[in-house]
């Protein structure tokens, strides 16, 4: 009798555990509805996965969270699911959304750095894309230990995160960003560029920097190596450099006008006040006019002014520039 009996209790026990997997499993292959249109849901870090299976099941992603939860036990993966941003739908089954979630196929979104962006400007551009918090940011790129690790000199990475276009998920971290367009700065910064620094007696810092003073200065491509051929004209002599957008980089919250005041302020980065470089780069410059430091255009060059359409009137001697001052400035 307790044999009969247990081979009874036994076969529901089968009947009710074939039943329950073929339910798992019909739940796991079936999506939602036809509806495929995906939609932007985000697995915050710390996040359970009853949380995720809550949130999928009121997103109308899924149509049963305890199943759900289930599924990824049975399968091992309830606990492999990585954060981030994801593009899901009800058109796909539970089965594709757990693996989309282990896989860690993360949404990526286009980040176009702009050449002559510095680090406030650049972390405006993160911030507003939901990769990284701005403040979170600036911290990363102002910590001097950090610029250390990377082989870089000075106290920030003002000028080695370079201009491109990038693609990171939402809430990347500050670190990996940096990492990402330091990396990016040394592919594009070719090797025997570094040998041709050293021929014009100039750090790799040193060209950064005057490569972003031609960046500020320029948007004009051929213009790029006359206006390097300047400041490298001007350094020989011993002249002041007299750039206007170091001085503008040296004034906290300047409002778009720079004055004559200005130009008498003694900063750090006032080049019509000191001699020489500013203490480092004002922002990040493109390839050309890294390029355009280290291979200048073989003119005698010494001023310049605009002549107010993006493009420069270029002089040799001081007389002749006050002319060009008078002719395109003054009137």
């Amino acid at each position: 009798m307790r044999v009969k009996l247990f081979i009874i209790l036994a076969l529901i026990a089968y009947i009710v555990g074939v039943a329950v997997c073929l339910e798992l499993y019909l739940y796991a292959n079936q999506p939602l509805s036809v509806y495929e249109e995906c939609r932007a849901v985000c697995i915050r870090p710390g996040n359970s996965f009853s949380d995720v299976a809550q949130m999928f099941q009121q997103e109308g992603l899924i149509s049963d969270s305890e199943k759900f939860i289930w599924l990824a036990r049975l399968c091992g993966e309830d606990t492999r699911v990585m954060a981030g941003e994801y593009c899901l739908s009800p058109g796909m089954s539970p089965k594709e959304i757990l693996s989309t979630l282990v896989s860690g196929k993360v949404v990526l979104h286009k980040v176009v750095i702009p050449e002559g962006y510095n680090l406030q400007e650049i972390s405006d551009i993160l911030d507003a894309k939901g990769i990284v918090h701005r403040e979170v940011f600036l911290k990363a790129a102002t910590n001097s230990s950090l610029v250390k690790s990377m082989g870089l000199e000075g106290p920030t990475f003002e000028g080695y995160l370079f201009p491109d276009t990038y693609y990171f998920p939402k809430g990347t971290g500050a670190e990996r960003v940096i990492k990402t367009m330091v990396t990016r700065f040394w592919a594009a910064f070719a090797p025997e560029w570094i040998q041709r620094a050293q021929t014009l007696g100039l750090s790799i810092h040193q060209v950064v920097t005057l490569a972003s003073m031609v960046e500020k200065e320029t948007a004009v491509p051929e213009e790029r190596p006359l206006i390097a051929a300047v400041f490298h004209n001007r350094l020989k002599r011993g002249m002041r450099l007299e750039c206007d957008p170091t001085v503008i980089y040296g004034i906290k919250g300047f409002d778009g006008n720079i004055r004559r005041v200005d130009l008498k302020k003694i900063t750090p980065y006032n080049t019509y006040m000191i001699s020489g470089l500013p203490p480092g780069p004002i922002a990040s410059p493109g390839r050309a006019s890294l390029e355009a430091v280290l291979y200048p255009a073989h003119r005698p060059y010494l001023y310049f002014v605009s002549r107010n359409d993006g493009t420069h009137k270029f002089s040799t001697t001081l007389s002749e520039h006050n002319r060009a001052v008078k002719r395109f400035q003054q009137q």
